[in-house]
């Protein structure tokens, strides 16, 4: 690998290589059920840096893996080969037209990000998905992504104008719709791209009337399953829905014919006036056949909530605060809006289907949900895959048929073929999303530990492969084939389709380099998964009580790799405060859970002493923001307590970790001559030292100590008399540097009318929680419940006040 680093660097790269441990295991999962690690990570700047990149592979054989922000669901980014992270430096918006509507951009733009910056010119890119905020245009290329309103705005494939990639030989070339000529001139052409349309144009030519009867549908608007051939078949040369265009067929393609480096994608306006009807019903089967009805009535999106969601919505600490608009305790919801010109006409809408579902007698409430209320119900809505995958144990419904597509008429009878099957197999099944166009995410859920369970996985795959061809739906809709799907296209399609596959693989990429295993050829489903099935899971003794998690392993588990951790600042919330700053994946949640689990199962032992994990935790800063709004609550600030404990049990204790940790302790060291520490804190040299050793940045000013702590100043205030009494927790960074919030917090609470006592309590743990001394904290707070145990007792109903939120909640 070093080699392979000087004569890349040799050759003009201009980017990063990586081939560490901590960056292969990082990258070694997406948000798939798959884990492999690949040979090392590289992240280009630009369109010269990936072209190197193929020419120095296609010389090796060593395998590439595009990738944008990991969210594939199929393990489209999961494999052995070199990852290309397009996301890193690749993320610019290059041009926009207003007038003409489009844009052009890198593949490593954000979704939320263009739409953010095309908001201001009334103009948004119209597939949403539910990852809109951190998933990227380049994936959305290469899983040809639809979203929640694609009924009104299709899929990726309608957008887009054109393309830049980088071919197998390392060739770059610009894609659009050729006329006649120019697609002549270029099949001629001596290199993968001519030899490329050569085998595309003659394929579809010979077998276009077999590619049309054993593709989907074409009332199945979500049809993503194998290479696009059906669409070339019916543009020219072969058809007149339009101008031959190699950047339409490139489009779900997951980076197995070429990499994309440059995208061109058309606009719509954006919609100003919204409303939505949240229909409940009390039988799914109720919600299907309301859906067939709905989309007579011209929505923009029907989306379907199931139970088993909705049940986890409950208890999640996010999600339980957006339930405001669900009455009663529904089987599924329907989310059905609308958009209109105007108000009057959202109002008629939406009276109009409350009207018709009730005169069909479907449903039970229909709570209708005006801006920007509805903001909480589509959060509800998009939080899916998380909330499921933070169910405790082992058993988790799984990706494997999630995105099966049949036509909207057929979804009830779908579904209930769909039930009996897994009621054979003896498995729960999660139904939701996108109902409007036939798709649901359905999930079986299993225990992908257990070898019989891995075992009916693969048979519920093959089974629903063969219902899906029997409706001529799609077995994928818009998260691709990848690793999961790609077992079994030979199945869905037949032995003579499947081959027309392989050659279109073997004419643009002979060496097998670009994302191999993925779509064709593909290894069986259990392969790579990310635990091996049957084997014991580690023991391991731990300092805080995991029982609620079913284990420290498990907690780690709870991460399926969806990425909610790697939304930017602009998008609102708290997590992951790290990864906002660096933009890293080593400092998002999901990075650090994921290493957290892979060295787990290494061996616990080797794991909570593990120099790469404590590179991984080293900027998490314990704020909780993970265990708030990840969908699966990862709680990564427990995790790293518990976690630096070890660390220290077996490197021993920095002497930086001690002073802050123990900051009470000291600071009441300090308050014997507070001046004297004051003054050593700001003269140069002695600062100069204390930083050195802390490990402080040289723009880092120590606080200065108050000269009057909090509670001497307290002893001699003039107390309040009244018949209602508080108590008020002061933490020791209030007591010891800023006692004048202390004062001012009496202050009020006495105009207030009450009588204020000092909780009797003086350090509450936090700062030893934050370094990783678990057990000082547990010592501490065991000494500080048995310090105020009878004054709990005897005032249970007083309210204790605190100034610090993080020292309060840390009670």
């Amino acid at each position: 690998m070093s080699r392979f680093s000087e004569a890349l660097e040799s050759s003009g790269y201009d980017g990063d290589v990586r081939f560490d441990p901590l960056h292969r295991m990082l990258y070694a999962q997406d948000a798939s059920i798959y884990a492999e690690q690949p040979a090392g990570v590289a992240f280009p700047r630009h369109r010269e840096d990936v072209q190197a990149l193929v020419r120095m592979c296609a010389a090796t054989g060593q395998p590439l893996i595009p990738r944008g922000a990991g969210t594939s669901l199929a393990g489209q980014c999961v494999g052995d080969g070199l990852v290309v992270d397009l996301g890193r430096h690749m993320n610019a918006i290059l041009e926009l037209n207003v007038e003409e509507r489009w844009v052009r951009v890198q593949p490593g733009v954000i979704l939320e990000d263009l739409n953010r910056f095309l908001a201001p010119h009334g103009l948004f890119f119209g597939p949403d998905t539910s990852t809109a905020n951190r998933c990227m245009i380049g994936g959305m290329v290469g899983n040809n992504s639809c979203g929640s309103h694609s009924i009104l705005y299709g899929n990726t494939m309608q957008h887009v104008q054109e393309l830049g990639v980088v071919f197998a030989d390392g060739a770059y070339e610009l894609l659009r719709e050729w006329d006649d000529d120019v697609l002549r001139a270029h099949r001629e052409r001596a290199d993968l791209l001519g030899d490329g349309l050569r085998a595309l144009l003659a394929i579809v030519a010979e077998h276009r009337e077999l590619i049309e009867s054993r593709y989907p549908t074409r009332d199945v608007i979500r049809r993503n399953t194998g290479y696009p051939l059906d669409d070339i078949s019916v543009r020219a040369p072969f058809g007149a829905e339009g101008a031959f265009s190699l950047a339409r067929f490139m489009c779900g393609t997951e980076g197995t014919l070429a990499i994309t480096t440059e995208i061109k994608l058309g606009l719509v306006e954006r919609p100003t006036r919204r409303i939505l009807v949240a229909a409940h019903f009390s039988d799914l089967h109720e919600a299907l056949r309301a859906t067939v009805l709905a989309i007579g009535h011209d929505p923009a999106a029907v989306e379907l909530i199931d139970r088993l969601i909705l049940e986890q919505t409950k208890t999640n600490i996010e999600q339980s605060q957006n339930r405001g608009f669900i009455e009663g305790d529904p089987d599924a919801i329907l989310v059905i809006e609308f958009y209109r010109d105007s108000d009057d006409e959202l109002e008629q809408a939406a009276s109009a289907i409350i009207e018709a579902l009730r005169g069909a007698e479907l449903g039970y409430a229909f709570p209708i949900v005006r801006p920007p209320l509805d903001n909480k119900v589509w959060a509800l809505r998009k939080a899916g895959l998380g909330l499921l995958m933070g169910v405790p144990g082992d058993t988790k419904a799984v990706s494997v048929i999630e995105d099966t597509a049949v036509p909207v008429a057929s979804l009830p009878d779908y579904v209930a073929d769909i039930q009996a099957l897994m009621a054979k197999h003896g498995t729960e099944t999660v139904f939701h999303a996108h109902a409007s166009v036939g798709e649901l995410h359905i999930r079986p859920t299993l225990n992908l530990k257990s070898v019989a369970d891995v075992q009916r996985m693969d048979e519920i795959a093959a089974s629903v492969a063969d219902l899906v061809r029997s409706y001529r739906g799609s077995l994928s809709g818009e998260h691709g084939d990848g690793r999961v799907r790609a077992p079994y296209l030979e199945r869905f399609f037949g032995e003579e389709v499947y081959e027309l596959h392989r050659l279109i693989k073997r004419a643009f990429d002979p060496a097998g380099i670009l994302n191999p295993g993925k779509i064709v050829d593909a290894e069986p489903v259990d392969a790579d998964l990310r635990f091996e099935p049957g084997a014991t899971m580690p023991d391991i003794d731990t300092v805080f009580d995991w029982s609620s998690d079913l284990g420290l392993l498990r907690a780690t588990e709870k991460c399926n790799g969806a990425g909610e951790c790697r939304k930017r600042a602009d998008s609102g919330g708290t997590m992951c405060p790290s990864y906002m700053a660096t933009l890293d994946e080593r400092d998002s949640t999901r990075g650090r859970a994921n290493v957290f689990r892979q060295l787990l199962l290494e061996g616990p032992d080797q794991a909570m002493g593990s120099h790469v994990l404590y590179e991984a935790m080293d900027l998490c800063l314990s704020c909780k923001g993970c265990k708030r709004e990840c969908p699966a609550n990862v709680d990564l600030a427990r995790l790293k307590a518990e976690f630096q404990q070890h660390y220290w049990d077996e490197h021993g204790t920095p002497l930086s970790t001690l002073f802050f940790g123990h900051y009470a302790a000291l600071s009441k060291l300090a308050m014997i001559a507070p001046a004297l520490a004051n003054f050593f804190m700001t003269f140069a040299l002695t600062r100069w030292l204390i930083g050195r050793v802390l490990g402080l940045a040289p723009q880092r000013a120590m606080p200065a100590y108050a000269t009057v702590p909090f509670r001497k100043w307290f002893r001699t205030h003039p107390r309040a008399q009244s018949d209602k009494t508080v108590w008020l927790y002061v933490d020791p960074f209030t007591e010891f540097t800023e006692p004048e919030l202390g004062k001012a917090a009496v202050e009020v609470l006495e105009a207030c009318g009450f009588a204020v006592e000092l909780f009797g309590v003086e350090d509450d743990g936090r700062t030893q929680l934050s370094k990783g001394l678990v057990r000082s904290a547990q010592a501490l707070v065991n000494r500080s419940l048995a310090a105020v145990a009878a004054d709990l007792a005897a005032h249970p109903d007083r309210v204790v006040v605190g100034l610090e939120p993080s020292a309060l909640l840390t009670f």
